[in-house]
């Protein structure tokens, strides 16, 4: 068999041309950085001159939210493209190691942060003494918090067991949760909102973290023609899955910002403004994933794919940043 390997990424001695592994950890690390920071960071901006005040502990509530969010990504898109690979006819066996067991325990923190925080009423506990645990039992949001923490408990278990897939149905259970957390019963129509938001969060969570792994199996299957193949078929789930979001997105937004104000709020509230910047960068991803399609189906070395592919997956990681600080933020007011 041919290898498809472009001839550019090896030199004569057959070591790879491109940067050590070293640089790319550390290139790795300083994006992780710059993604915690826009939660962290982002509030005081994004509230700027909007006349709305700033919850205590929002920064740090928008980065245990950018945690959870990345936690559903990377087992959800594993067990997808997963799938994927083993539909494809003469795939090789082989895979990356899973991320989903890490995953699974960042959750769970995460979920014990946010727990936390609901157990005092909505406020960043001073010390371990002023969480009110048996409190969480009492209110809707409180139980929600607790399903999400015993769901990142459960998907932990079994992604470290022989069976990982079965992780697909705590997660779940996660997602429903906060779908439910994100539209209080008070709020106009809840029901629908939460079906919105579980459709936007799953499409989400499966768009980014299927790419990530898709990405990590296409680098352990270098020079097999399977690669390009799953690429493919990863792109086809992938244009779905946009649409699906973009349809949501749309109206979740129309929701909370209704057509005649849209504008004004997308301007002058701290809601608004981050969720202008989200779908900026949700168009850029876009760009870039019709980018990779394109030299997917031209190019010579359909592989070559893999470089706006690359982009997509850091794009996406800041999306993800982005919107754990967009469910941090106040609600609009509906005019």
């Amino acid at each position: 068999m041919t290898s498809i390997r472009p001839p550019s990424r090896t030199t004569g001695s057959g070591r790879h041309s491109g940067p050590s592994g070293t640089g790319r950890t550390a290139a790795v690390l300083v994006l992780v950085a710059l993604g915690a920071l826009i939660p962290v960071l982002g509030p005081a901006p994004a509230l700027h001159g909007t006349g709305e005040a700033e919850a205590p502990g929002t920064g740090g509530i928008a980065l245990l939210r950018t945690v959870l969010f990345a936690a559903l990504s990377v087992p959800l898109g594993e067990l997808l493209v997963d799938r994927l690979a083993r539909s494809l006819p003469g795939a090789p066996p082989d895979r990356p190691r899973s991320w989903s067991p890490y995953a699974a325990a960042a959750g769970l923190v995460a979920a014990l942060g946010l727990a936390s925080v609901v157990a005092t009423g909505n406020l960043v506990p001073g010390s371990v003494a002023d969480v009110d645990i048996g409190g969480l039992y009492e209110s809707r949001d409180g139980k929600l918090a607790l399903l999400e923490v015993n769901g990142f408990l459960a998907a932990w278990l079994c992604a470290t067991s022989r069976r990982p897939g079965l992780q697909v149905w705590p997660l779940a259970a996660v997602v429903v949760a906060d779908a439910l957390r994100a539209h209080p019963t008070t709020e106009y129509s809840p029901l629908l909102g939460s079906g919105l938001t579980l459709v936007h969060l799953t499409c989400a969570a499966l768009w980014a973290g299927g790419l990530l792994y898709a990405m990590r199996v296409l680098r352990r299957w270098r020079g097999a023609e399977a690669g390009p193949a799953l690429l493919g078929l990863y792109a086809r789930v992938a244009a779905v899955l946009l649409a699906a979001l973009t349809a949501t997105g749309v109206c979740s937004s129309l929701r909370r910002m209704p057509a005649g104000t849209i504008l004004d709020q997308l301007r002058d509230t701290a809601y608004g403004r981050v969720l202008l910047a989200k779908v900026l960068l949700v168009a850029a991803v876009a760009v870039l994933a019709l980018w990779a399609r394109i030299r997917l189906s031209r190019a010579a070395d359909p592989l070559t794919a893999c470089s706006p592919a690359r982009a997509e997956v850091v794009a996406l990681g800041v999306v993800v940043a982005v919107s754990g600080l967009l469910t941090a933020l106040p609600v609009p007011i509906r005019w």
